[in-house]
């Protein structure tokens, strides 16, 4: 998106007013230029009733309801999630809608956080790719995508307020990277800043982030858009490079633009560019929209289906229970939510979509022999003996026993307190196991919920997340196998939630959130910590299985490829995720154990070897160097090990990669240790400590040469050996050494 000098022929006042919304969905109308309207995702369009007010689900135009991206993320599936994308761009433009506002790509730091239904993944490598597919798949039916929430807006507890407090390397390495990504492979047409503070800065606010990092250094093009009353102040936005405040209107902070335009404190050629950048998203919204499109809502349906049948976790299936025969077998479904299903979270994505399926009339249609109904719990979740006893029965007079559990809500604007599931769905689990031995365990939730230790006596477990509006019909074609599962996890499900990483720092207190476990996000700091954990990054079952061959690793012009033979040796066909870790043994710089830097969801049929290539990014090998202030390759062997999961690793290969040139320049300040372990800094002090010996000085001289002495001196920086005895390092001769290591 580029802009123009078309701003420049409005007013103070009109520049003032173009770049606060019209109202609530619209920018404003503003001379020329008409209103564009921008509405909730990120997987369905919720376009609000004419009238209405922001809140409730009846409150939106009915669309598809994809699968969030809790569980569009376990699919680990570029192309389908490119799929979705296009989908929803379908749906806007049939709508009037010309930027859906997502998708959401902030990182899973905790388990506990309420959106983390919105979200991809634990990982930023993961959140990037399928990220940067779904942008692309959207704008490729001429509508804009807003990537949010710029950024570290990694909880809903205080988010108005809280300040995400987080050093600079893992600011870069995990909480921008993915929208680096995104930004430089996708552009998206807008950004949107989030609520929260940045190290004390409000991100409406924050200069080095919204102009030097975005635009600067990443090439950004578009619009940055608030998120809906995250400005602070207009004037300050502005000059930090936020071009449209929603929503609206703002006639007070519209005033505060035309008087710090007037009163100096503002350059106005801040407010012309932020004008210039919304009428150029007007114009370029105008000129795609299409007020015969439609989109086809069976097809729309289906495709719900497919992505939420690809999205679905296997657990566990012990013996082989799934999938269940669609003949000769009595099932016992027992569980409200089959009936009524959790299908999406709280908050703006919450929409009201066209259809709806659930689990229980979906496996009714698909099934051979009888199927029998229990609620066994209360419709809000909660004990009910009776109903209990009467799912008890009904699973002891059945073949199979299908019992779907889940958590009662998860939402935008409040974090979790618990992963635990309810206490009486739980006993349920417990009760039918002991009736049926042959049950199958359906979950229903937002986020990784607890599985220990219950799961030890149920045979088989699905991760059904939110699925959407065609979920329902997803977990049935997974129960029988219509759909071989290939769903992988995006977050390591815990035994406990004080084994996870961020437990010590979540959420805060008093308006501050320490990000204490650094670059040890997620699977980095079970692995860190060699912690056990029920089920790993990247974990999921098939009803076949893939053996791999040997792994080969080549460094190529931009990075390294990867290429590893995966043959499915069982009977099915299916999909199979090969996942690639790196490492570097020996490295100097503080890594987690292994970091996923490629990926491949590929098909294979039955009995066949798929050849699959790995090409992993020289970027994406680097790591932030803050005394460089800039990205790094460290040179060295690189491990990169190929497997199933962040712990089934199958075969590995190591690659030489040559590194960036990160030599720090020498100062006064610089430690002994750090000026010998320099090659020209060593030879520079080597020399000088000569010549002081040659001169009678073997006072330092003859400290240096003692090993002990030296392990005491390697810290002290080298403008403090002036107070040593007969010191040759005067500070005109630490300025020449310096100059002379430098040179």
């Amino acid at each position: 998106m580029t802009t123009d000098a078309g701003s420049s022929r409005l007013t103070t006042a009109e520049q003032a007013a173009l770049t606060s919304g019209g109202d609530f969905w619209h920018t404003a109308a503003v001379a020329d230029l008409p209103q564009i309207m921008l509405t909730d995702g990120p997987h369905g369009v919720r376009k609000q009733v004419s009238g209405a007010d922001h809140g409730g689900l009846l409150a939106s135009e009915p669309a598809t309801c994809f699968p969030p991206a809790v569980a569009l993320g376990s699919t680990w599936d570029p192309e389908l999630v490119h799929r979705v994308g296009a989908a929803l761009g379908d749906e806007s433009r049939a709508m009037g809608v010309s930027v859906l506002l997502g998708p959401g790509i902030n990182l899973k730091r905790s388990p506990l956080g309420g959106r983390n239904f919105e979200y991809y993944a634990e990982d930023p490598l993961l959140t990037g790719v399928l990220a940067t597919e779904w942008v692309r798949g959207l704008q490729s039916r001429g509508v804009g995508a807003s990537l949010k929430h710029f950024a570290v807006n990694s909880q809903e507890t205080d988010r108005m307020r809280v300040s995400a407090d987080v050093d600079e390397r893992t600011l870069r390495e995990m909480y921008l990277r993915a929208f680096q990504r995104v930004v430089q492979q996708a552009q998206p047409w807008t950004v949107m800043c989030s609520y929260n503070r940045i190290n004390g800065v409000h991100a409406s606010q924050d200069h080095w982030l919204l102009t030097r990092v975005l635009r600067d250094e990443w090439g950004f093009e578009g619009l940055v858009v608030s998120d809906w009353g995250a400005v602070v102040d207009r004037v300050a936005a502005v000059r930090a490079g936020l071009d449209l405040t929603m929503p609206g209107s703002d006639d007070a902070g519209d005033d505060a633009l035309v008087r710090a335009v007037a009163d100096g404190t503002l350059d106005p050629a801040a407010l012309d560019t932020s004008a210039a950048r919304v009428r150029a998203l007007v114009e370029r919204a105008v000129a795609a929209l299409d007020p015969a499109a439609t989109y086809d809502t069976d097809a729309h349906h289906a495709l719900a289906r497919e992505a939420a049948g690809r999205g679905i976790v296997l657990l566990k299936n012990d013996g082989g229970l799934l999938p269940l025969p669609r003949h000769d077998v009595t099932i016992a479904v027992i569980g409200e939510h089959a009936r009524t299903p959790r299908f999406q979270g709280g908050g703006s994505s919450q929409m009201n979509p066209t259809r709806l399926d659930s689990a229980l009339t979906e496996i009714t249609a698909l099934a051979g022999g009888p199927v029998r109904f229990a609620a066994g719990y209360a419709p809000d979740g909660t004990a009910d003996e009776q109903l209990t006893a009467e799912a008890v029965e009904t699973a002891r007079t059945a073949d199979v026993a299908v019992v779907f559990i889940g958590t009662a809500q998860e939402t935008e604007g409040a974090d979790r307190d618990t992963l635990e599931l309810p206490a009486a769905q739980l006993a349920l689990v417990a009760r039918v196991v002991a009736a049926n031995p042959c049950t199958v365990v359906v979950m229903s939730h937002g986020a990784v919920v607890l599985t220990s230790p219950w799961d030890r006596d149920v045979p088989a477990l699905v991760e059904g997340w939110l699925l959407g509006q065609a979920g329902g019909g997803a977990v049935a074609d997974v129960l029988f196998g219509v759909v071989n599962p290939s769903g992988r996890l995006t977050e390591t499900i815990p035994l406990r939630l004080a084994h996870h990483p961020s437990h010590l720092d979540f959420p805060g207190e008093a308006s501050h959130v320490r990000y204490g476990e650094g670059i040890h996000v997620g699977y980095r700091g079970f692995d860190a910590r060699e912690q056990e954990v029920a089920y790993p990054f990247g974990f999921g079952l098939s009803y076949t299985a893939f053996a791999y061959g040997d792994a080969t690793a080549t460094a190529v012009d931009g990075g390294i490829e990867v290429r590893v033979p995966v043959t499915n040796t069982g009977g099915r066909d299916g999909r199979e995720v090969v996942q690639v870790y790196a490492s570097l043994p020996g490295s100097a710089v503080r890594r987690a154990p292994r970091e996923l830097k490629g990926f491949a969801h590929v098909a294979i049929a039955a009995g066949q070897t798929a050849d699959v290539v790995v090409r992993i990014a020289r970027d994406d090998l680097a790591h932030w160097d803050p005394r460089l202030r800039r990205w790094a390759v460290e040179g060295g062997e690189y491990l990169l090990a190929v497997g199933a999961s962040s712990r089934d690793l199958r075969t590995s290969a190591t690659v030489a990669v040559d590194g960036d040139d990160t030599r720090v320049p020498l100062t006064a300040e610089s430690t002994l240790g750090e000026w010998l372990a320099d090659p020209r800094g060593g030879q520079v002090l080597g020399q000088a400590f000569a010549a002081a010996a040659a001169q009678g000085g073997g006072g330092l001289a003859g400290m240096a040469a003692d090993p002990q002495i030296f392990m005491f001196l390697s810290g002290v920086p080298l403008s403090r050996m002036a107070a040593f005895p007969d010191s040759p390092f005067t500070a005109e001769a630490v300025a020449q050494l310096v100059a002379a290591a430098n040179s």
